[in-house]
Protein backbone atom coordinates (compact mmCIF):
# COMPACT_ATOMS: atom_id res chain seq x y z
CA UNK A 1 0.00 0.00 0.00
CA UNK A 2 1.03 3.59 -0.55
CA UNK A 3 3.12 5.03 2.20
CA UNK A 4 3.96 1.59 3.60
CA UNK A 5 7.33 1.65 5.29
CA UNK A 6 9.03 -1.52 6.49
CA UNK A 7 10.65 -1.36 9.90
CA UNK A 8 13.79 -3.48 10.10
CA UNK A 9 13.97 -5.68 13.17
CA UNK A 10 17.13 -4.94 15.05
CA UNK A 11 18.53 -8.34 15.92
CA UNK A 12 22.19 -7.69 16.56
CA UNK A 13 23.88 -10.81 15.28
CA UNK A 14 27.04 -9.37 16.67
CA UNK A 15 26.69 -11.06 20.04
CA UNK A 16 26.48 -14.68 21.08
CA UNK A 17 25.90 -16.95 24.05
CA UNK A 18 28.25 -19.93 24.27
CA UNK A 19 27.23 -22.85 26.45
CA UNK A 20 28.06 -26.45 27.32
CA UNK A 21 25.24 -28.92 27.95
CA UNK A 22 24.83 -32.59 28.77
CA UNK A 23 22.50 -34.40 26.39
CA UNK A 24 19.69 -34.65 28.96
CA UNK A 25 19.73 -30.91 29.75
CA UNK A 26 17.03 -28.72 28.21
CA UNK A 27 18.52 -25.49 26.91
CA UNK A 28 15.55 -24.43 24.78
CA UNK A 29 15.10 -21.46 27.14
CA UNK A 30 18.04 -19.72 25.46
CA UNK A 31 16.36 -19.38 22.05
CA UNK A 32 12.92 -18.87 23.62
CA UNK A 33 13.81 -16.14 26.11
CA UNK A 34 17.02 -14.63 24.75
CA UNK A 35 16.14 -14.65 21.07
CA UNK A 36 17.90 -11.35 20.43
CA UNK A 37 21.14 -13.25 21.00
CA UNK A 38 22.66 -15.86 18.76
CA UNK A 39 23.74 -18.98 20.62
CA UNK A 40 26.15 -21.84 20.18
CA UNK A 41 25.41 -24.70 22.55
CA UNK A 42 27.88 -27.56 22.64
CA UNK A 43 26.73 -31.00 23.74
CA UNK A 44 29.67 -32.47 25.61
CA UNK A 45 28.57 -36.11 25.83
CA UNK A 46 27.14 -36.85 22.37
CA UNK A 47 29.37 -36.43 19.32
CA UNK A 48 26.43 -37.00 16.96
CA UNK A 49 25.07 -33.54 17.82
CA UNK A 50 25.83 -30.71 15.38
CA UNK A 51 27.81 -28.76 17.97
CA UNK A 52 29.81 -31.00 20.27
CA UNK A 53 33.16 -31.40 21.96
CA UNK A 54 35.32 -34.42 21.14
CA UNK A 55 35.07 -35.68 24.74
CA UNK A 56 33.34 -34.68 27.97
CA UNK A 57 36.24 -33.13 29.88
CA UNK A 58 36.65 -30.20 32.23
CA UNK A 59 32.90 -29.53 32.39
CA UNK A 60 32.28 -26.25 30.51
CA UNK A 61 35.96 -25.59 29.76
CA UNK A 62 36.32 -27.54 26.54
CA UNK A 63 33.15 -26.07 25.01
CA UNK A 64 34.20 -22.50 25.82
CA UNK A 65 37.61 -23.04 24.26
CA UNK A 66 36.20 -24.99 21.32
CA UNK A 67 34.17 -21.91 20.38
CA UNK A 68 37.16 -19.56 20.52
CA UNK A 69 39.51 -21.92 18.68
CA UNK A 70 36.94 -22.53 15.92
CA UNK A 71 35.70 -18.95 15.54
CA UNK A 72 38.77 -16.88 16.46
CA UNK A 73 38.91 -15.21 13.05
CA UNK A 74 35.20 -14.38 12.86
CA UNK A 75 34.18 -13.50 16.41
CA UNK A 76 31.16 -11.32 17.20
CA UNK A 77 31.80 -8.17 19.22
CA UNK A 78 30.42 -9.64 22.47
CA UNK A 79 30.49 -13.20 23.80
CA UNK A 80 28.78 -14.50 26.94
CA UNK A 81 29.95 -17.83 28.34
CA UNK A 82 27.05 -19.24 30.29
CA UNK A 83 25.97 -22.38 32.14
CA UNK A 84 23.10 -24.50 30.88
CA UNK A 85 20.71 -23.97 33.81
CA UNK A 86 18.16 -21.22 33.36
CA UNK A 87 17.47 -20.40 37.01
CA UNK A 88 16.59 -21.67 40.46
CA UNK A 89 18.32 -23.00 43.53
CA UNK A 90 20.45 -25.02 44.05
CA UNK A 91 21.59 -25.55 40.46
CA UNK A 92 22.03 -21.83 39.77
CA UNK A 93 22.97 -20.76 43.30
CA UNK A 94 25.93 -18.77 41.99
CA UNK A 95 23.82 -16.52 39.72
CA UNK A 96 23.36 -13.12 41.35
CA UNK A 97 19.95 -12.09 40.03
CA UNK A 98 16.42 -12.63 41.35
CA UNK A 99 15.54 -16.34 41.29
CA UNK A 100 19.18 -16.96 40.34
CA UNK A 101 18.15 -16.33 36.72
CA UNK A 102 20.63 -16.44 33.86
CA UNK A 103 17.97 -14.87 31.63
CA UNK A 104 17.95 -11.80 33.89
CA UNK A 105 21.76 -11.73 34.02
CA UNK A 106 21.95 -11.55 30.25
CA UNK A 107 19.11 -9.04 29.88
CA UNK A 108 20.55 -6.69 32.49
CA UNK A 109 24.17 -6.94 31.34
CA UNK A 110 25.58 -3.65 30.09
CA UNK A 111 27.36 -4.34 26.78
CA UNK A 112 29.11 -0.97 26.86
CA UNK A 113 30.88 -1.91 30.09
CA UNK A 114 31.98 -5.27 28.65
CA UNK A 115 33.52 -3.41 25.70
CA UNK A 116 35.24 -0.95 28.02
CA UNK A 117 36.52 -3.51 30.53
CA UNK A 118 37.19 -6.37 28.11
CA UNK A 119 36.20 -9.07 30.60
CA UNK A 120 33.28 -9.09 33.02
CA UNK A 121 32.43 -11.76 35.59
CA UNK A 122 28.66 -12.25 35.67
CA UNK A 123 28.88 -12.86 39.42
CA UNK A 124 29.47 -9.79 41.57
CA UNK A 125 29.13 -11.47 44.97
CA UNK A 126 32.74 -12.19 45.76
CA UNK A 127 32.31 -15.26 47.97
CA UNK A 128 33.44 -17.86 47.11
CA UNK A 129 36.52 -16.87 45.16
CA UNK A 130 37.81 -13.66 46.73
CA UNK A 131 40.09 -12.40 48.05
CA UNK A 132 42.37 -15.36 47.27
CA UNK A 133 40.66 -18.71 46.71
CA UNK A 134 43.84 -20.22 45.27
CA UNK A 135 47.18 -19.96 47.06
CA UNK A 136 49.49 -22.18 45.02
CA UNK A 137 52.26 -22.06 47.64
CA UNK A 138 50.12 -22.52 50.77
CA UNK A 139 52.32 -23.86 53.55
CA UNK A 140 51.51 -26.41 54.71
CA UNK A 141 49.50 -27.52 51.66
CA UNK A 142 45.79 -28.15 52.16
CA UNK A 143 45.16 -31.66 50.86
CA UNK A 144 41.45 -30.92 50.54
CA UNK A 145 42.11 -28.26 47.89
CA UNK A 146 42.98 -30.45 44.94
CA UNK A 147 42.86 -27.70 42.31
CA UNK A 148 45.17 -25.57 44.42
CA UNK A 149 47.67 -28.42 44.80
CA UNK A 150 47.98 -28.69 41.01
CA UNK A 151 47.47 -25.04 40.14
CA UNK A 152 51.14 -24.02 39.91
CA UNK A 153 52.01 -26.78 37.45
CA UNK A 154 48.85 -26.16 35.46
CA UNK A 155 49.47 -22.40 35.36
CA UNK A 156 52.97 -22.91 33.99
CA UNK A 157 51.68 -25.25 31.30
CA UNK A 158 48.68 -23.09 30.39
CA UNK A 159 50.54 -19.80 30.21
CA UNK A 160 53.89 -21.17 29.05
CA UNK A 161 55.74 -19.44 31.87
CA UNK A 162 57.90 -20.30 34.84
CA UNK A 163 56.38 -17.67 37.14
CA UNK A 164 53.23 -18.38 39.15
CA UNK A 165 51.18 -15.82 41.13
CA UNK A 166 51.24 -16.15 44.93
CA UNK A 167 47.48 -15.63 45.12
CA UNK A 168 44.62 -16.03 42.66
CA UNK A 169 41.19 -14.61 43.40
CA UNK A 170 38.04 -14.00 41.38
CA UNK A 171 34.32 -14.40 42.08
CA UNK A 172 33.49 -18.00 41.29
CA UNK A 173 31.80 -20.00 38.80
CA UNK A 174 32.88 -19.64 35.17
CA UNK A 175 30.12 -17.42 33.82
CA UNK A 176 31.46 -14.29 32.16
CA UNK A 177 31.31 -11.97 29.17
CA UNK A 178 34.19 -10.84 26.98
CA UNK A 179 34.65 -8.49 24.07
CA UNK A 180 36.08 -9.61 20.75
CA UNK A 181 38.93 -7.13 21.18
CA UNK A 182 39.87 -8.72 24.48
CA UNK A 183 39.87 -12.24 23.03
CA UNK A 184 42.09 -11.08 20.17
CA UNK A 185 44.72 -9.71 22.54
CA UNK A 186 45.99 -13.28 22.68
CA UNK A 187 47.08 -15.16 19.56
CA UNK A 188 45.06 -18.13 18.33
CA UNK A 189 47.96 -20.37 19.40
CA UNK A 190 47.34 -19.50 23.06
CA UNK A 191 43.75 -20.74 22.92
CA UNK A 192 44.86 -23.84 21.11
CA UNK A 193 47.34 -24.49 23.92
CA UNK A 194 44.63 -24.03 26.58
CA UNK A 195 42.32 -26.34 24.61
CA UNK A 196 44.99 -29.01 24.20
CA UNK A 197 45.83 -28.81 27.90
CA UNK A 198 42.21 -29.42 28.92
CA UNK A 199 41.92 -32.23 26.38
CA UNK A 200 45.12 -34.05 27.37
CA UNK A 201 45.80 -33.38 31.05
CA UNK A 202 45.53 -36.39 33.36
CA UNK A 203 43.90 -34.33 36.13
CA UNK A 204 40.32 -35.13 37.14
CA UNK A 205 37.35 -33.45 35.48
CA UNK A 206 36.50 -31.45 38.58
CA UNK A 207 40.09 -30.32 39.11
CA UNK A 208 40.45 -29.22 35.49
CA UNK A 209 37.24 -27.18 35.55
CA UNK A 210 38.24 -25.60 38.85
CA UNK A 211 41.69 -24.65 37.61
CA UNK A 212 40.08 -23.08 34.55
CA UNK A 213 37.48 -21.36 36.74
CA UNK A 214 40.36 -19.52 38.39
CA UNK A 215 42.18 -18.87 35.11
CA UNK A 216 39.56 -17.38 32.76
CA UNK A 217 40.00 -13.87 34.14
CA UNK A 218 43.77 -14.13 33.66
CA UNK A 219 43.33 -15.52 30.14
CA UNK A 220 41.24 -12.43 29.37
CA UNK A 221 43.71 -9.88 30.66
CA UNK A 222 42.81 -9.29 34.31
CA UNK A 223 45.22 -9.43 37.25
CA UNK A 224 45.57 -12.73 39.11
CA UNK A 225 43.46 -11.24 41.91
CA UNK A 226 40.42 -9.61 40.30
CA UNK A 227 37.92 -8.76 43.03
CA UNK A 228 36.09 -5.51 42.28
CA UNK A 229 33.95 -3.96 44.98
CA UNK A 230 30.59 -5.78 44.99
CA UNK A 231 28.41 -2.65 44.71
CA UNK A 232 30.65 -1.08 42.10
CA UNK A 233 30.39 -4.35 40.15
CA UNK A 234 26.57 -4.33 40.27
CA UNK A 235 26.54 -0.70 39.15
CA UNK A 236 28.99 -1.15 36.27
CA UNK A 237 28.02 -4.64 35.06
CA UNK A 238 24.23 -4.43 35.50
CA UNK A 239 23.50 -0.73 35.96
Amino acid sequence: PAGYKSIPIDTPNDRIIVMARLSFEDTSWVAAELNEWRSMIYTVDDTSMTYHTPVNKGRESLAYLQYIVDHYYSLPSLIIFLHSHRSGWPQAWHTDTFDYSNVESVRLLRPDFVQKNGYVNLRCMDDPGCPAEIRPFRDPPDEGREAELYYARAYQELFNTSTVPEEVGVACCSQFAVSRDQVLKRPHSDYLRFYTWVLTTDLSDETVSRIMEYSWHIIFGMDAVYCPDVYQCYREVYG
